[in-house]
């Protein structure tokens, strides 16, 4: 039986909630994850249409219906890694359109065991805008 891939990014409960209050305000949502100067490894969450993704950029998933690029430096060396996208109290320093609810996103990470990273492999990723 072949193992199914388990999803490489995924959201906790209050992640998920202020998505939500996010989708009503704004409309639809992706968000980006970098390792960029703007709150370190932080993910930066934008109405959908206003960031450009790249090439080289990897679509991880979606939560949400939101979909959820990394780039790909970045990916390199966290593709061993599942993200899980939280939300606490406090504001981030970025450009992220939560930054005025009091909630800033930050990511954390469950390391794949090596069943799940032969299964990711073999689904491979998808880069670019178009995923």
């Amino acid at each position: 039986m072949e193992a199914t891939a388990p999803p490489r990014v995924t959201a906790t409960e209050a992640a998920i909630g202020l998505i939500r209050r996010l989708v009503v305000r704004h409309g639809p949502l992706m968000f980006h994850q970098s390792g960029g100067c703007c709150d370190g490894s932080a993910p930066m969450c934008y109405p959908r249409g206003e960031f450009k993704v790249g090439e080289r950029d990897v679509l991880l998933g979606e939560i949400e219906g939101c979909p959820v690029y990394i780039g790909g430096a970045q990916f390199e060396l966290w593709k061993h890694t599942q993200l899980v996208i939280d939300a606490v109290p406090g504001r981030g320093a970025g450009f992220s359109i939560e930054s005025p609810e009091g909630m800033r996103f930050l990511t954390r990470s469950n390391v794949f065991g090596e069943g799940e990273l032969c299964a990711l492999d073999a689904v491979g990723v998808r880069r670019g805008p178009q995923g």
